[in-house]
């Protein structure tokens, strides 16, 4: 206790509880019953290449877990002892990304059918006393990490990890038991080191070493957490109590995360197909204030008709394999404060345009000034926005320049989420629904 008060007075990171690296068991086909023919041609291409290259290869994370669990996986992730550079020399279309967490992405196809697989090196254990201390967060620390391969900040938040180890190392640094499995689709045998085919059967979330320890090395795991719960929610399966309890505790930690690594996870968490039950996990752990703001805002307004009319349609079209686009989704949390400051500037004598441009402008200022340099997000928004008043004109050439923008199908989906919540006439988006899909001579007439 007093060497730890004392670590915490010179600045030091705490100490790291070294969790156990488990013992490796070989679960066969008759136990976790995954079927082949879910498993994507690519990633074996990817693991029989490196096995016969002489390497250690199998299909990790949160494939494996879905596979075992019946489900057909979106992405698939392959790890190895081969170093990035060896990866990559063994495939046409392999490229090395990544500083904090460098790894090789494998591309295969071109285009929108193209498909990534991720591949990672076999990453050792290290706990704080064997890292580089660095002062300060990610992006002030770029200078100090040149050259360095394991790095930590002072309140043990992993900077860099870039030191290759054996498999039970890698397998105890990553988050939960459940995405520590290793399949070897040639072999057919998932590898197992901390019992997480144990926990696929209890339906456990369960983190691997200490909770409270694992979520100070990346806060973002906190994050992580409610994801895992929120998509495994409807298969019965629960944060198990260790995992759960540190959550509210280390919530500050998110604090010294990059302003912008927050706002992509939020969107994932939102985009994922599985919102609705996102935010209710948010409000079950007590997390729903003080991860993002724009996140508590959507907590906030979950139950309001219009923004869980969103929310339930983003869930619908990621259930369908449908795109998409964080801009609809921000555009339908935000639009109360959009309406409400439309309605003033009109009520002031505004012209309407230029009352809900400058409605924008100030809901940008107050709402979203964190993202708002993200250029293209927020220029959609506005547009899906602008978009509105321009549906009540339906004389001269107004209606033909409309459907030929190119975000017109995102602001006729919005219009259409006005009218089902009762803000318009739904005879509005009836006329362009047939208007959009009319030939052209029925459109002239």
């Amino acid at each position: 206790m007093i060497k730890r008060f004392i670590n915490k007075l010179l600045g030091k990171p705490a100490a790291s509880v070294r969790p156990s690296f488990g013992k490796r068991v070989e679960v066969p086909a008759s136990v976790h019953k995954i079927n082949p023919k879910l498993v994507d041609e690519r990633a074996v291409n990817v693991v029989l290449t490196l096995k016969k290259a002489g390497f250690e290869a199998y299909i990790v994370g949160g494939a494996v877990r879905d596979l075992i669990l019946g489900l057909k996986p979106k992405d698939f992730d392959v790890a190895t002892t081969a170093t990035p550079e060896q990866v990559k020399s063994l495939f046409r279309r392999a490229f090395i990304i990544g500083r904090r967490f460098r790894i090789v992405h494998v591309v295969y196809g071109r285009g929108r059918e193209h498909e990534v697989i991720e591949v990672s090196t076999f990453r050792a254990y290290l706990d704080a006393s064997a890292a580089e201390q660095v002062n300060g967060n990610e992006k002030t620390s770029r200078r100090a990490l040149e050259g360095v391969q394991h790095a930590v900040d002072a309140s043990g938040r992993v900077l860099r990890d870039n030191v290759w180890g054996p498999q039970e190392e890698d397998a105890a640094r990553r988050d939960f038991t459940l995405n520590a499995m290793y399949y070897d689709p040639e072999r057919e045998i998932v590898v197992d080191y901390h019992k997480g085919m144990q926990d696929a059967q209890k339906r456990t979330i369960r983190m691997i070493g200490d909770a409270a320890g694992r979520y100070r090395e990346d806060p973002v795991r906190i994050i992580r957490a409610v994801r895992f719960a929120a998509k495994l929610n409807k298969l019965d399966f629960q944060l198990d109590k260790a995992t759960a309890s540190p959550l509210q505790e280390c919530l500050p930690l998110l604090a010294d995360v990059p302003q912008s690594r927050l706002f992509d996870e939020m969107l994932k968490l939102l985009q994922t197909g599985h919102a609705v039950a996102t935010i209710e996990q948010l409000r079950a752990l007590g997390l729903h204030k003080g991860i993002y703001p724009l996140l508590s805002l959507a907590v906030e307004r979950a139950d309001d008709p219009f923004v869980r009319s969103s929310l339930q349609d983003t869930d619908r079209r990621v259930g369908e394999g449908k795109p998409v686009a964080p801009s609809f989704l921000l555009a339908s949390l935000l639009w109360q404060d959009v309406r409400e400051a439309w309605a003033r500037k009109t009520a002031k004598g505004k012209p309407p345009f230029v009352g809900l441009q400058e409605a924008i402008d100030e809901v940008f200022d107050a709402r979203i000034g964190d993202v708002s340099g993200r250029g293209k997000l927020a220029a959609d928004m506005r547009e899906i926005w602008m978009m509105q008043p321009r549906f009540e004109k339906r004389t001269g050439n107004s209606p033909f320049s409309l459907i030929a923008q190119l975000r017109f199908r995102a602001g006729f989906d919005f219009l259409r989420l006005r009218a089902a919540n009762g803000e318009i006439d739904e005879a509005l988006a009836e006329w362009w629904q047939a208007f959009s899909t009319a030939p052209d001579y029925e459109r002239d007439d």
